[in-house]
């Protein structure tokens, strides 16, 4: 099936309503990928539960997965078991996304944190090294932070189309002013109809943009401020509880980048500016014909991209 949903026939505009709320066919390797289920948890970082998610054998190498913004630990569930016989990995839900709890605050620092503390509580370490962060998008900006801050607690780290923080970036209008509650829908088929990415993108395997959707919904009762039913669960005033603040000093450790080549977030001289940041960077990979979202347009790619280059960051 193509990653294209325009290519089918009874595309209507959106990236899952042709499937009218039913599961896409799954290729095998992602079925076989998210049978190897991961053990479920949390942890406490300054008054909020982090979930947790870990696969393979603790003492093995770590790699922590970190997803992108209003995304969640599950965005990785296809990605850490194919790593899992060789390493002990793990993904978190950042705080405001996920099944993770919201905070009246957001902030570079304490993100940081919850990565500090979930290396601990998922014994990455335990190999006798420090793990190596492989974050995509918002993600990059914490492991940023923490390379520069606590350098001695990780190995390493790979960017995965994570373009480098600028003091005026930000969300557009619309989300940098929140509201009160995310859209409440009637039905999951409902709620799968209006699922996009952001920024945004018609291409993705339907049956990864499928399982990334689900695992953003949840169902809520009715409540006097809004009507029962589905929703998604990310923060919806995140952006305008988020305090940029200070993004580190300079990356400490040795560092990959990984692109898509059409990625939105990397016009020409981007890609560039971000290489400027890095004092010890070990590769720069660009995934051909893959966007932003290059785990759910190109996942083997980035699997292969991945596997290359952590050898780099020795």
């Amino acid at each position: 099936m193509s990653d294209d949903p325009r290519l089918d026939p009874n595309y209507d505009g959106t990236l899952l309503g042709r499937f009218d709320g039913e599961v896409p066919p799954r290729a095998p390797w992602f079925a076989e990928a998210i049978a190897h289920e991961p053990d479920r948890s949390f942890y406490e970082v300054e008054g909020a539960s982090i979930e947790l998610l870990t696969w393979g054998e603790v003492g093995r190498p770590g790699l922590l997965f970190l997803h992108g913004n209003a995304a969640h630990a599950d965005w990785w569930s296809f990605i850490a078991p194919l790593f899992a016989d060789t390493h002990r990995c793990a993904a978190i839900s950042w705080s405001g996304m996920g099944k993770s709890d919201w905070r009246h605050r957001y902030t570079i620092p304490t993100f940081a944190e919850e990565v500090l503390a979930g290396i601990e509580e998922a014994r990455l370490a335990a190999s006798g090294s420090p793990p190596v962060i492989v974050a995509h998008s918002f993600g990059g900006f914490p492991t940023l932070r923490v390379a520069s801050d606590h350098p001695g607690a990780i190995s390493g780290a790979v960017l995965v189309d994570s373009a480098p923080p600028r003091a005026d970036g930000g969300p557009p209008p619309r989300l940098a002013q929140g509201r009160a509650h995310n859209p409440r829908y009637m039905s999951v088929e409902s709620a799968l109809r209006r699922f996009r990415f952001m920024p945004e993108q018609d291409h993705g395997m339907a049956e990864i943009v499928d399982w990334m959707a689900r695992g953003a919904l949840h169902e809520v009762p009715e409540t006097d401020e809004a009507p029962g039913g589905w929703t998604w669960r990310f923060d919806p005033q995140f952006w305008s509880k988020f305090e940029r603040g200070d993004w580190g000093t300079a990356p400490k450790v040795p560092i990959g980048i990984i692109v898509g080549e059409k990625s939105a977030l990397f016009p020409s001289g981007r890609l560039e500016d971000l290489q400027g940041m890095i004092p010890d960077l070990r590769f720069t990979t660009i995934v051909p014909d893959a966007y932003h979202h290059v785990l759910a347009d190109h996942p083997l790619e980035l699997v292969a991209a991945i596997r290359e280059g952590l050898p780099l960051l020795r």
